[in-house]
């Protein structure tokens, strides 16, 4: 039976290099740091009555964990991959083990209009929601929209 967010917290997932927002390439991520993302998230999710386990890696198989972990004991993913995106099959049969589990993926910057190999995302694969280019406003969408599915929130879910 699905977990509403009632019940359960959103898991936020950052992958490589997240840990450095707001020292890393503030051109294109911007100054806000990843605390300032968490308590972002946090206040959004507050405002549906429910709560965040935000957590960042640079480890692949420590992003993988956790998703397993996912999927017992929260009501919906919201993960920014890195540059993991594009390279992690690993990521994408790991989110595939989520049946029922809504998952948003998130990039701060617009992928699309970067380098080539960034255009392609294996997580979109399982998303049920790509937000890209919104800065880390798109943290607080991709929560809105896991609230939705999760039966909080809006009415448009």
């Amino acid at each position: 039976m699905p977990r509403t967010l009632a019940h359960a917290p959103i898991m936020i997932l950052n992958g490589p290099n997240l840990n450095l927002l707001g020292q890393r390439q503030p051109e294109i991520y911007g100054s806000d740091t990843l605390a300032d993302v968490e308590a972002l998230c946090a206040r959004t999710a507050a405002a549906h009555g429910g709560t965040v386990d935000a957590r960042q890696s640079n480890h692949e198989g420590e992003l993988i964990d956790w998703i397993h972990e996912a999927r017992a004991d929260h009501c919906g993913i919201v993960i920014n991959p890195g540059a993991y995106s594009h390279t992690s099959v690993a990521l994408l049969d790991a989110l595939n083990t989520c049946d029922g589990l809504p998952v948003i993926e998130v990039h701060i910057s617009n992928i699309h209009q970067r380098e080539s190999f960034r255009h392609h995302s294996y997580v979109s694969l399982r998303a049920d929601g790509v937000i890209a280019g919104c800065g880390v406003q798109g943290y607080a969408f991709a929560v809105e929209r896991i609230a939705a599915l999760a039966g909080e929130g809006r009415a448009d879910t």
